[in-house]
């Protein structure tokens, strides 16, 4: 699981519960972008887990129009896997329509608005026609789905660009309906930029839980064997 939030230059993590019903004995780890993961073994029968933080957040995200993209030679090494296509993020089928969209546009910034603007104007948010399954190719043949799907195209589009993109989940101050929630950031002028393109202006108050390459990095639970979610509730609120 990636239950828990961390402190980092985001956010800071203030307070923290996170209890299993019944007791459960669990490790803890950190996978290789960084998150901190909950590996446990879970009991037969109903079992229960909550997880709760109080997080300070930042009210706004950084905005630079000007800020430029980094040329590949100069991009640190850990930012290099987020060029690279990977499994919801085909990136290397988007180089035309990537160039299509950003030619018109300087700044590595006003690319990536650009393709975030492209996105949310051709793409329609609507639950029950996306699966686990579907890959920023998938939606942009349907042109329908959620904040996953959103994020995954931007992805694709970005890293056919080469502006290294990452996935982010976590959850969103006032997002409605409320639930875990999708987004991306974007490597440029040597920091990460935010980006969400479900949102018409930017926004902050977000808690991050993990970063990775796309959806398959960062699910909030990976089970082996049969288990099934009866029930999930999730709330954010302003301390």
């Amino acid at each position: 699981m990636m239950l828990r939030p961390q402190s980092g230059a985001a956010q800071q993590v203030l307070d923290e519960q996170f209890s299993l019903f019944p007791f459960t004995n669990f490790t803890e780890y950190q996978d290789i972008y960084g998150n901190l993961c909950q590996r446990l073994l879970s009991p037969i029968g109903n079992f229960k887990i909550q997880a709760s933080a109080l997080v300070e957040t930042s009210e706004t995200i950084d905005v630079n129009f000007a800020a430029q993209a980094v040329s590949i030679e100069q991009l640190p090494d850990y930012s290099l896997i987020y060029l690279l296509p990977s499994r919801y993020c085909e990136s290397d089928r988007f180089l035309y329509m990537a160039d299509e969209i950003t030619q018109a546009y300087r700044t590595g910034y006003e690319k990536i608005d650009a393709i975030c603007q492209w996105v949310r104007n051709n793409v329609v948010y609507e639950y029950g026609y996306s699966s686990s399954s579907s890959s920023a190719c998938d939606i942009n043949l349907s042109r329908i789905g959620v904040c996953r799907d959103f994020s995954h195209l931007c992805i694709a589009l970005c890293r056919a660009i080469n502006v290294p993109a990452r996935m982010v989940v976590g959850y969103l101050y006032e997002l409605n309906p409320m639930d875990l929630h999708a987004w991306f950031e974007v490597y440029l002028e040597n920091q990460w930029f935010t980006f969400d393109a479900t949102q018409a202006q930017p926004k902050g108050n977000r808690v991050v839980l993990a970063y990775g390459r796309d959806a398959s990095d960062v699910a909030f639970a990976t089970q082996f064997g049969n288990i099934y979610l009866n029930d999930m509730k999730v709330s954010v609120e302003q301390a």
